[in-house]
């Protein structure tokens, strides 16, 4: 049962998400490419190939994935060292991220989070009681830390901290003592506080998220037009297609801040109903986890769920000013080909795990 409702809330999450990229980028597309499709035809063309893919993955067996975890890891490291060779990688809003092959892209960082939570299923699959020892989590430290150095390179903030957040959960539910996780809470701030001082466009970030009307036309403009666009939207909304605020006020409306056109759109009403949808689907992925009789496969639960939920947390708090912005797309709804057909990959394979469970 939940394995079909599984698939009906993420095939409704991608419907609602196509209506709204195309509403949200018809303006900029029509000026941009004079087609105002451009970006719907794309979006449409990976969530086809996306969905085709989520079923087929469905098919396959997720114990492959435990005999051949390290070699996903390992090309996506290859990947992640290639992106960020000037040349190689494409550069995109000042970050390396992806490989341009043209009428298509690709972000390896998205592979990357998917890669980095099936090894650490198969991580804490086999060493799981070992690791009431911080001394035996440390492999497995060692390699987040060096993917987390490979993203933040491009750099991509937003990924990188979705990826480690997502191991963190995962991890939170081994034997390994809570005391170690404050100690790695500290170290993260610490972390950060030094990333923020190495690159001012991040304090800048910050400066905007404390006060964004400090400095309206610059660093704040994006988040104060995204309030702009969330504050008309009222109960109801104005309306499908009807967006102010898409007119060339909230910068790329279709990725990041789409969330913002949709609440302006559809109101609170819609926000609620949509949140709600995300809801539904992490309590299916929890529960499912807690029922699942293999430690992998439920660990593969725990990770893939915990990158969906924050990643949509991140990217719904940025919009709506809870959060500095990171650069996070909102999982099956944003603009995005790679996000977007990657995801519905994880999708799959989650499916399978219910299916044999």
């Amino acid at each position: 049962m939940r394995y079909r409702l599984v698939i009906g809330v993420v095939l409704v999450i991608v419907f609602i998400g196509l209506c709204m990229v195309y509403s949200a980028s018809n303006v900029w597309a029509f000026y941009k490419f004079g087609d105002s499709f451009y970006y719907i035809k794309r979006q449409l063309f990976f969530a086809f190939i996306g969905i085709v893919c989520m079923f087929i993955v469905s098919k396959i067996d997720y114990h492959f994935y435990l005999v051949h975890s390290r070699k996903l890891l390992l090309v996506t490291f290859i990947l992640l060292i290639l992106v960020i060779i000037p040349g190689v990688g494409s550069a995109r809003g000042g970050s390396q991220s992806w490989f341009d092959f043209g009428i298509v892209s690709f972000q390896p960082s998205e592979l990357f989070k998917v890669g980095i939570i099936i090894y650490s299923a198969r991580y804490i699959h086999l060493y799981y009681l070992e690791l009431k020892k911080i001394s035996n989590a440390i492999a497995l430290f060692v390699v987040i830390l060096i993917g987390f150095g490979l993203i933040m390179l491009q750099p991509d903030f937003g990924s990188a901290i979705v990826m480690a957040s997502s191991i963190v959960v995962m991890l939170l539910v081994t034997p390994l003592p809570f005391r170690y996780f404050v100690f790695l809470g500290l170290g993260g701030v610490a972390g950060l506080v030094g990333m923020i001082v190495a690159a001012p466009y991040r304090l800048e970030r910050i400066t905007a998220y404390l006060d964004p009307f400090g400095d309206p036309l610059g660093s704040g403009f994006q988040m104060i037009q995204s309030l702009y666009a969330i504050g008309p939207g009222g109960i109801v909304g104005v309306g499908y297609n009807n967006s102010i605020q898409k007119h060339f006020y909230l910068p790329e409306p279709q990725t990041d801040f789409i969330f913002a056109i949709y609440c302006e759109e559809f109101g609170l009403i819609g926000a609620i109903f949509l949140i709600g949808l995300y809801v539904f689907l992490i309590y299916l992925i929890i529960s499912s986890a807690k029922e699942c009789h293999d430690l992998f496969g439920c660990f593969l639960l725990v990770g893939i769920g915990s990158l969906l939920s924050i990643q949509a947390l991140i990217n719904l708090g940025v919009v709506v000013g809870i959060f500095p912005i990171t650069g996070v797309t909102l999982p099956f709804f944003s603009y995005g080909g790679s996000s977007l057909t990657i995801t519905l990959i994880a999708v799959g394979i989650m499916l399978n795990v219910m299916k044999q469970n």
